[in-house]
């Protein structure tokens, strides 16, 4: 049973479209042609609605999802002798230029949204505001985010698609949700990895330091919770490394003419993803570079691990790891 008009103009709509292609639904409420036949209709005409108005201004194509249903539009008048001719025109006179400006301003912010998700929140403002042009990059300084599932290749191999990507998903959720309220933003899934940054300026270079590191020891936390969770129903488990940098990277505008990724480059990443292969050598989790303690400052709760050569790297470098607390 349709229990909406709106619901009934849109199953319906080759009976009731008028010859624009515009559905239109109109009742009155009162007298011997009242139709009350919606529960709506019924509710509105025991608080003394005398005319109802329904209609649907469609924004694409008959069978095209990409653009939605449409705008719903209601109008109902307690006047005794309901809608006026000429005020039912003025209405649907004036639908098709509001129903503009409100698609022009839903697709704004549709569009807004879909590149905050599938870019990140900087890059997807960057990219919406025009920033287009390949090639188009600028040096920032950023705390680089580089964590990596262990041995993920085995976990695949082992387990049904489907349980795989279901571990992803709360995997990359644990990972994510730290970096949100500390300014870090996710660059890229890359397949079982996640690369995130925290730009920053000289002057608050220690708190963007603090909040990586801070953002790093919560997703250890909640990996854990979720570890716990996902063996007491027997679902496959995981061990995370994360490898914490800091240098100057190019950000921008990478790629074909006819396809772009907007993303980092430059030693610095590299030199991050070095560091995360330490991790289970090294018996930690958690690694962070000599440029990210020094960019800590004193005081910080690092402890020193010696030197190490990273591939591709020409010097061996210092690493340092959070301080395990007893």
């Amino acid at each position: 049973m349709l229990t909406s008009p709106f619901t009934y103009l849109e199953h319906h709509g080759d009976a009731v479209a008028g010859t624009d292609g515009r559905r239109r639904l109109r009742r009155r409420l009162t007298g011997p042609d009242a139709e009350l036949d919606f529960p709506v209709l019924r509710r509105l005409a025991a608080v003394g609605v005398t005319d109802y108005l329904a209609e649907v201004v469609r924004f694409g194509e008959d069978g095209d999802p990409s653009r939605g249903i449409g705008i719903g539009y209601s109008f109902a008048t307690d006047r005794a002798e309901g809608f006026a001719p000429d005020e039912v025109t003025l209405i649907e006179a004036v639908l098709p230029a509001a129903s503009l400006a409100m698609m022009t301003d839903a697709s704004h912010t549709i569009a807004s949204g879909l590149l905050a998700a599938y870019l990140g929140g900087d890059a997807g403002r960057r990219v919406h505001t025009g920033a287009v042009e390949r090639g188009s990059v600028e040096s920032i300084r950023a705390v680089l985010w580089f964590a990596d599932i262990r041995g993920f290749t085995g976990i695949a191999d082992s387990s049904p698609g489907l349980v795989v990507i279901e571990l992803l998903d709360e995997v990359f959720e644990a990972l994510a949700a730290p970096l949100r309220p500390r300014g870090g933003q996710v660059l890229k899934f890359l397949g079982d990895g996640i690369l995130a940054s925290f730009p920053f300026e000289d002057a608050n270079r220690a708190e963007t330091c603090r909040q990586a590191l801070d953002a790093a020891s919560e997703a250890m936390a909640a990996l854990e919770l979720l570890n716990a969770a996902r063996r007491a129903v027997e679902k496959p488990t995981v061990t995370v490394d994360l490898a914490l940098h800091l240098g100057e990277v190019l950000y921008g505008n990478i790629g074909a003419v006819d396809r772009l990724d907007f993303t980092v480059i430059g030693p610095a990443v590299n030199e991050v993803s070095r560091i995360e292969t330490l991790c289970e050598p090294l018996g930690r989790n958690v690694l962070v570079s000599a440029e990210f303690a020094a960019g800590l400052g004193d005081g910080a709760a690092l402890q020193a691990l010696g030197r190490h050569a990273l591939r591709g790297v020409r010097e061996p470098r210092e690493i340092y790891a959070p301080e395990v607390r007893s």
